[in-house]
């Protein structure tokens, strides 16, 4: 039994239809309310999965900035924690959700504005103008 390969045009795969983007959170310059333990679940799960720097205050009063990479969310606050780098370490590091008082979204967001349908364009642009051999590449980060 020979399997076939299904083999598309350029058109046919511009003319597939694209989902769409995950609406993104403006949060870049925010401080989120931690006025419970859900609220710091939360406020947590979107540090995760911001493209940015972010600023931890400590129940100590210490503060921390981070990129949170990992995390793992337990029953209790004290078993949960988030992995983080800090600027200029490669040591990973790791912080109980229950030490967190504070938390923010400090940094730029990397990801804010950097959508598939703006590549998209950008390459149809191209293609209109004749250009041949395209590629598009990722911005510079700074």
């Amino acid at each position: 039994m020979t399997a076939e390969v299904q083999r598309y045009s350029l058109e046919q795969i511009e003319a597939l239809e694209l989902a769409p983007a995950a609406d993104h959170e403006a949060l870049e310059g925010s401080v989120l309310e931690l006025a419970s333990d859900e609220d710091l679940r939360q406020a947590l799960e979107k540090a995760f999965n911001y493209r940015g720097d972010i600023t931890i205050t400590l129940k100590s009063g210490e503060r921390i900035d981070a990129y949170i990479f990992n995390r793992h969310t337990g029953a209790a606050l004290a078993d949960s924690w988030v992995q983080y780098f800090a600027p200029n370490s490669s040591e990973k590091r790791k912080l109980s959700y229950a030490d967190v008082a504070r938390l923010e979204f400090s940094g730029k967001d990397r990801a804010a504005g950097k959508h598939w349908e703006d590549w998209v364009k950008a390459y149809n642009e191209k293609k209109a103008a004749g250009e041949k051999n395209i590629a598009l590449h990722p911005e510079a980060l700074e």
